[in-house]
Order: C-alpha cells, then structure tokens, then sequence
C-alpha cells in the first residue's frame, strides 16, 4: 500500500522480527543438529555451504571486483578445502590450497582493496569451513565438544538479547552496535556458563570423554561467550564501514549467514587455534 505525502513509514514490529527469527531458528537448528550427530560429509558439507555464503556476503559488502569471478574461486577454494578434509589430507596440502587461493585473489582483484578483502574473506570463511568438522572428527572433543560449542553460543545470543530487551541500561558500544547493552553482556555471560556446565554434566553422566574438569569448562564457556559477542561486534563494525544494515537478507529475521554465525566463528577460530597449538605440540 501506498504511503500518503507526509506519512511516515512505520518500523517492523518487534514481535514480527522475533517470529521471524523463532521461525528460521526452528528450521536452522535441527538442520545444524541433525548434520552433528552424522557427522562426516554431511556435516562438512552443511560448514561448506554456510562457509560459501560467508565470502559471498563478505565479497558482496566489500564491493570487490570483479565480483563473479573472485567469488567462484573463493567458493572454489572452500570446496577444495572440504574435500581435502574429507580426504584427510596432510597439513602441507591445506597451506598450498590456501595459499593458491590467496594467490588468486591477489592476482584477480582490480584494486589494492579488492585483493585484501577477497584474500581476507576466503580466510574469514575458511575458519566456518573447516573448525566444525575438525572438533566433530577430535577423539577427545567430538559430538560434545560441538554441542558445547552451540549450547555456548545460542545461550550467549539469546540471553543477550532479552537480557538486554528487559533490562537495557549502558550501551556496551554504541559506536559499533547501539543496541547491545552491558546488561545484555553480563546475561549472555551468565548463560554461556550455565549452559556449557550442563553439557559438560550431562556428558559426564552419560560417560562420555571429556578433556575438561567441569570447573575449567564454566571457565572456557565464559571465555568463549565473550568470544562470541566480540564476533558480533566485530561483524557489526565490518557493516558499519560498508554501510549495509545486515550481511545479506538470506535468513529471515536475521539477516545474512555472517550475522547468524558471527559469534559462533569467533569461538571456532578460538578453537581452531587451540587445536593448532595442540597438533603442534603433539
């Protein structure tokens, strides 16, 4: 319908974004559950897709040119990236992939800017790509590791935002995000650790390995929730330098993929790295 000269457009109702959300969540969480406890390529491939959508929201934010082409060799990339997974390829093989990956970017971009974000989004998407499946594949992490990991950042996200919806108080930073508060912070905190001990309990009862005391895992859920919303903003001050309100328009009531998985990359980059230094040291 037409709006009158002079009429104001009126916002979306709060109650119909959050239908949205509930909506896409009922559909996206079972999926994301479903491809966990199968494992193998279907859950690779499901971090594939999800890692594709990344680079192109990535690429389409930034503006790199040429478009088309640097995301079909990001995508490319990714893909040969999950198939080397799959393979179980030496690490040797992983860093020469990436590295002609990168290589391509710096040879495809147009401009200085246009090869550092498409080099810097193909890393971006490379974390989505391959830490999930590497935590599902780890003898000590596995299935609960991976559910640590969701429990850890659905808690974070949900309880920071009604915490923050009911409570509101100080802006936690309002140059980046004006909407997060402090009291939303310290909910999604408070969350992440009751939610990581209950997986963490739970899997001790039912015998499952675990390679953390229960104690250091409230510890690590901490740490990862603050992980998580330093993604979030870290994702919301990448929108605010291109100007763009989400990502993408991909997942209703969420925007993009990047918006949904921000906080969840942050913790699988932690992950990732921890992983790294174990191997190392190994």
């Amino acid at each position: 319908m037409a709006l009158e000269k002079g009429s104001v457009p009126q916002a979306v109702p709060a109650s119909s974004e959050l239908k949205k959300r509930v909506l896409s969540a009922l559909v996206l969480v079972p999926l994301a559950l479903m491809t966990a406890i199968l494992g193998g390529w279907p859950f690779a491939l499901f971090w594939l897709a999800a890692g594709i959508a990344m680079v192109v929201e990535w690429t389409g934010m930034t503006k790199v040119e040429p478009s088309r082409l640097l995301k079909a060799v990001l995508a490319v990339g990714l893909a040969g990236a999950t198939l080397l997974l799959l393979l179980r390829a030496d690490f040797v093989t992983f860093v020469a992939l990436a590295a002609i990956a990168l290589l391509a970017a710096a040879i495809l971009g147009r401009t200085s800017g246009d090869k550092l974000w498409a080099a810097s989004g193909f890393l971006y998407g490379l974390v989505i790509v391959l830490v999930p499946p590497l935590v599902r594949a780890h003898p000590n992490l596995g299935l609960v590791g991976l559910l640590w990991m969701f429990a850890v950042v659905w808690s974070t996200d949900i309880a920071g935002y009604f915490t923050g919806r009911a409570l509101g108080g100080p802006k936690l930073w309002p140059r980046v995000s004006p909407k997060k508060t402090w009291s939303g912070f310290l909910g999604g905190l408070l969350a992440a650790a009751i939610a990581g001990f209950l997986v963490a309990w739970v899997a001790q009862r039912s015998g499952w390995i675990q390679p953390f005391s229960l104690r250091n895992t409230v510890i690590l859920s901490i740490i990862a929730a603050v992980a998580s919303q330093l993604g979030d903003l870290g994702e919301s001050a990448l929108k605010r330098h291109c100007d763009v309100k989400d990502s993408s328009h991909l997942i209703p009531g969420h925007g993009g993929v990047m918006d949904r998985l921000d906080g969840f990359w942050a913790v699988s980059l932690i992950l990732g790295i921890v992983l790294f230094i174990t191997w190392m040291a190994g």
